[in-house]
């Protein structure tokens, strides 16, 4: 856990980000490549780069109505480098699809939701946290569920960015959609 008053400064530099500097684009990014794609060989309990998968396939399958009638859109993230925000996406898109829930084109008109991600890395020593927070949007722009962490991990070496080691992005990809996931089921639908 950081400090109480680092922990308040980071909340207020999240809650905060309202600009359009530091944004990625998700399309930007390329596809999750075929390291990160499920084996649909491998057992449930692993995916294909050896990642423990988040639900076995047959759980995916028993979803709630809301989960399979959701269609999530990835707005531009705020805050990430280029290689931290890749590895987040990619993972974002193999945890989604691993529970069953599908992930939409920023461009695509069946969105019903949209994830919008505001991320700020802070370097302690040896220790680097990741404080994210996403809003999660209903077609008309209302914001309608908030999902929040923060993840610490040994530092990757330098300052920022260059301190967060993909992993660590990757981690915060599966609480994402954990969160996301739990929320959806608790819809009616």
């Amino acid at each position: 856990m950081l400090p109480g008053g680092a922990l308040l400064l980071a909340a207020a530099i999240v809650s905060a980000c309202s600009s359009t500097q530091d944004v990625l684009e998700p399309s930007a990014i390329t596809p999750p490549t075929a390291s990160t794609t499920p084996d649909p060989s491998a057992p449930p309990s692993q995916t294909a780069a050896g990642q423990p998968s988040i639900v076995s396939p047959r759980a995916a399958a028993a979803q709630s109505p809301a989960m399979a009638s959701a269609r999530i859109q990835i707005a531009p993230i705020v805050g990430t480098s280029v290689e931290a925000a890749t590895s987040l996406s990619e993972r974002l898109a193999t945890a989604a699809r691993q529970r069953g829930i599908r992930m939409v084109g920023s461009a695509d008109p069946a969105a019903t939701l949209q994830l919008k991600g505001y991320f700020t890395p802070l370097v302690e020593g040896k220790d680097t946290t990741v404080i994210y927070v996403w809003d999660v949007y209903d077609p008309t722009g209302n914001r309608v569920h908030r999902i929040s962490g923060q993840h610490k991990s040994s530092s990757a070496g330098g300052e920022g960015w260059a301190a967060v080691p993909a992993a660590s992005m990757q981690a915060i990809g599966d609480q994402t959609i954990e969160q996301l996931a739990t929320w959806l089921g608790s819809r009616a639908g």
